[in-house]
């Protein structure tokens, strides 16, 4: 796997996740209609396209970095958690007919999405050296 392809859904994770902060700072309210709903929704399908593809990408990129190395495997199996945890908080978000501020801030307060953040940022750096 490439490393630029991981490195890219890296950055459509962290960009939805930066772009959800700013959103739950708004107050606004699930009732309430604008543009701001079609915005919402199309960082976070990325983000869940990316969820969904992150850890095969990762553990790819891994086996291509160093081969087989089992000391890759606790970290790729807690990310590959994390990343299906975060889809499917990501998931409820965006089935919601109305998206309020509170409700993105209290995905914002995922310690899934938080941990898988940390475990890319890791491993990412891991494979640098």
């Amino acid at each position: 796997m490439s490393r630029e392809i991981m490195r890219a859904h890296i950055d459509t994770i962290e960009a939805g996740y930066e772009y959800l902060l700013a959103y739950a700072a708004q107050g606004l309210e699930a009732n309430q209609q604008g543009p701001h709903l079609a915005e919402v929704r199309k960082h976070l399908e990325a983000m869940e396209i990316a969820l969904t593809e992150i850890g095969a990408i990762v553990r790819g990129v891994a086996r291509d970095t160093d081969g087989d190395n089992v000391a890759y495997e606790s970290i790729l199996a807690a990310l590959e958690e994390d990343a299906e945890r975060s889809r499917a908080a990501v998931n409820l978000v965006l089935n919601r007919p109305g998206i309020s501020s509170q409700l993105v801030d209290n995905l914002n307060a995922s310690i899934h999405i938080r941990a898988l953040l940390t475990d890319l940022f890791l491993l990412d750096e891991a494979f640098r050296g």
